[in-house]
């Protein structure tokens, strides 16, 4: 299928702004050069399939959100959503306990988002704090596909460290390596390097797969 190249510069630097994001940034991301980071913006060329794909895991959105034009038309409602129950919070700070007390609130997704996957490999947890602004804020909810290992180093992953602290961070790693930093994307908040034995208590929850935000008016 051939997309609009115009349409992937709009969406593309729409939400390397929103989040705060440069060229050097996808550049560091998927080994391309400045010149071809900058022809995707302008306009002038699409990256290959691969590579939107790992856009969209970079900045927690859709491939749809990266190549589709924007539509002003009403979101057209279906029977066909799965209810899920939200079954904590997860801070966007540090040191926040994970809890699973459920308080009753649920939201409905659309089966279409799980993209075939069960129902069980995902769960829903609620944001706190605002160490990922904007990407994340407080009271966001946050759809996570159940997954126990990062797929790279640099994406955005929900963890638990110290045993029972969660968070919501890009992670970088080394593979071999006895670290793990926990990255904010606002920068009020500085990252936070887990070593050595420390790892022990430090587990992936999972990987965001759709944010669910109430707009207030």
């Amino acid at each position: 299928m051939e997309y609009d190249k115009r349409i992937f510069a709009k969406n593309l630097n729409s939400i390397m702004e929103e989040c705060d994001r440069t060229p050097s940034d996808i550049v560091n991301l998927l080994g391309v050069s400045k010149s071809t980071v900058s022809s995707w913006r302008n306009g002038e060329k699409m990256p290959r399939m691969d590579k939107i794909e790992a856009l969209a895991n970079y900045f927690g959105c859709l491939k749809s959100d990266l190549i589709e034009q924007k539509s002003l038309r009403a979101p057209e409602v279906t029977e066909d959503t799965v209810i899920f129950p939200v079954i904590g919070e997860i801070a966007a700070g540090y040191d926040y306990p994970a809890y699973e007390d459920w308080s009753g609130e649920t939201v409905e997704i659309p089966k279409s988002y799980l993209h075939g996957r069960s129902r069980d490999d995902f769960f829903v947890l609620s944001v706190k704090g605002d160490s990922m602004y904007p990407q994340y804020m407080d009271g966001d909810k946050v759809l996570i596909l159940k997954q126990s290992t990062m797929n790279r180093s640099g994406e955005i992953g929900a963890i638990i460290y110290d045993g029972d602290m969660a968070t919501l961070k890009k992670i970088e790693y080394v593979d071999g390596e006895d670290w793990v930093k926990l990255i904010p994307i606002n920068p009020e908040y500085t990252p936070k390097t887990i070593r050595n034995e420390d790892l022990e208590q430090c587990h992936v929850l999972g990987i965001p797969r759709l944010l669910v935000r109430e707009i207030e008016q």
